[in-house]
């Protein structure tokens, strides 16, 4: 069934299970002005705009999960009408369009206001769990706050996202998901690593899903604004909606409310770390309130284990957002948070202590991490000595990060040996030069195993789950990529089965679990990657 909607874009009916109610539009004050004419948005959350119609939308791929958790069936997603919805072509009833205005400190430095250049939210609602969803549109068109930009995405980065959004949540980590990737039929002109080569790329739309989309950023700008009423609006509707459990009010609210969001942050940098995963791109308005990862950009997967390594070209020189700083990123940019809403607080105290909770949730979540990762019942001071050892000699043996821990489970205490990961090492000649230090480590970590006393195969029960086999690996994403730009979308949906399971040993796809190949050491979209990747 389908009808012109009261926004000028087609209407059609699709069976879901949501009850759209649209929240943030109903209790926020949004932009009077309409359309997607670029502006500075003063005392408003949120500008109505709509996605501006493709060529020709077709599914390439979706997620199950996310599909069943929405209440959309088979045959409607294998509609022409879900394509349309979801390419930007149409609108579902219920739903009330939006871009989201938000500012952010961008690689340390205040940007003023940002806002959702290419994301366009179509609506929100919950469905039949009574679990809050919002249904968002990466790369749907242009919005007021696309500055420059066009609002599109093109293929590379849709793939990207849709891929490692559900290989994520799989994995574990708290992340955003996404439900549908969608070909436009349109060419999107983009210079890839912004050096004058700018070409025509194939265009895509990603849906991502998320129970909110609320940023760091949607607190700093009416701060920097001195717009302290609609700050305190923001705050008391985000806790309503998005933090129903927490009771009081005033202050003391306020301060379980921050030191929540530190705890959950907390968490979220912790499964980074665990699983070898480098946002690329840590800005302030990247940083969700839930704790959720989002924005999947210039992110990439370590390889050999470097903590000091970015996959971001535009972090190329000072490496800002590497990967084993990214847990005092975190810490700054709560306290730019902190900062955004001290006018709510008479005095710091309270800021400080959720500050405080993020650095002691972090490091118990660190100590939890090592001895899963190492198979022990607990992580104390001489195993975080023991795991600090083993990462300096993986980084000075050039040694696969995700190919050795699964490896060490298999680990025979009674005659140790390197062999068990010997596949993880990309450099034979370093691993003959350091083999007088990983021995030394293999000795203590053996005693320190007896010392346990736990059997076996409790302790590769508990390495297999803390250390994933199959992680979304750049190179494994650009294969992908170079296929589907070639017309074959077939390996999208081969890749995403694999990540579904990322603990388990699957029979037959040992292809996806290999080390980076030598071909993908500096081939583009394989290493380092930027901003419209």
């Amino acid at each position: 069934m389908s009808g012109a909607s009261a926004t000028g874009l087609p209407e059609v009916a699709l069976d879901h299970g949501l009850r759209f109610d649209n929240r943030l539009v109903q209790a926020l004050p949004g932009d009077p002005d309409a359309g997607a004419r670029r502006r500075q948005v003063e005392g408003a959350v949120w500008s109505p705009v709509l996605p501006t119609p493709v060529a020709a939308p077709r599914l390439l791929a979706h997620s199950a999960e996310m599909a069943e958790a929405l209440g959309f069936d088979e045959a409607t997603i294998a509609s022409p009408a879900f394509a349309d919805v979801f390419g930007g072509n149409a609108l579902m009833p219920g739903l009330a369009p939006y871009a989201s205005n938000y500012g952010g400190h961008q690689f340390g430095h205040w940007a003023g206001q940002l806002g959702d250049g290419r994301a366009i939210t179509l609506g929100e609602g919950t469905n039949a769990a009574g679990e809050r969803w919002e249904l968002q549109l990466k790369g749907a068109g242009p919005t007021p706050y696309s500055r420059t930009a066009d609002g599109r995405a093109v293929l590379r980065s849709s793939i990207r996202e849709f891929l490692c959004s559900e290989a994520m949540h799989h994995l574990g980590v708290p992340t955003t998901r996404a439900l549908s990737l969608v070909g436009t039929g349109d060419a999107v002109v983009r210079d890839m690593f912004y050096d004058g080569h700018a070409a025509p790329e194939p265009g895509a739309i990603v849906c991502r899903v998320a129970p909110s989309f609320i940023r760091f950023g949607h607190f700093e700008l009416p701060y920097a604004r001195g717009d302290v009423a609609l700050l305190r609006q923001l705050v008391d509707f985000t806790i309503a909606r998005d933090f129903p459990h927490l009771r009081g009010a005033g202050e003391s609210l306020y301060a379980d409310w921050f030191a929540e969001v530190c705890t959950r942050t907390a968490t979220m940098v912790a499964g980074w770390m665990r699983v070898g995963f480098v946002h690329g791109v840590m800005n302030t308005d990247n940083m969700s309130i839930l704790g959720l990862t989002i924005d999947y950009g210039p992110y990439g997967w370590v390889d050999d284990y470097d903590p000091d390594w970015t996959p971001n070209t535009t972090d190329a020189q000072g490496r800002r957002y590497r990967f084993g700083w990214q847990p005092r990123i975190a810490h700054w940019n709560l306290g730019r948070l902190a900062q955004a809403l001290s006018p709510l607080f008479g005095d710091v105290a309270p800021l400080q202590a959720g500050l405080d909770a993020y650095a002691a949730a972090y490091a118990a979540l660190d100590r939890r991490n090592i001895a899963a990762k190492l198979g022990l019942v607990e992580a104390g001071d001489a195993d975080v000595e023991l795991m600090q050892r083993l990462h300096g000699v993986l980084q000075a043996g050039e040694v696969d990060m995700t190919l050795f821990f699964r490896g060490l489970a298999d680990l025979d205490t009674r005659a140790p040996s390197l062999d068990v990961v010997a596949d993880a090492f990309y450099d034979p000649a370093r691993r003959e030069a350091l083999g007088a230090e990983f021995d030394a480590w293999l000795q203590a970590y053996v005693a320190r195993l007896d010392a346990g006393g736990e059997p076996a195969d409790l302790r590769r029960k508990r390495m297999r789950a803390a250390n994933p086999r199959y992680v979304p690996r750049n190179y494994l994403a650009q294969q992908v990529i170079d296929a589907a730009t070639q017309g074959d979308t077939a390996p999208i949906g081969e890749l995403l089965e694999v990540l579904r399971r990322p603990y388990v040993d699957q029979p037959g796809n040992a292809r996806f679990a290999e080390r980076r190949p030598d071909w993908a050491r500096t081939k583009a979209g394989c290493s380092m990657l930027s901003c419209s990747s």
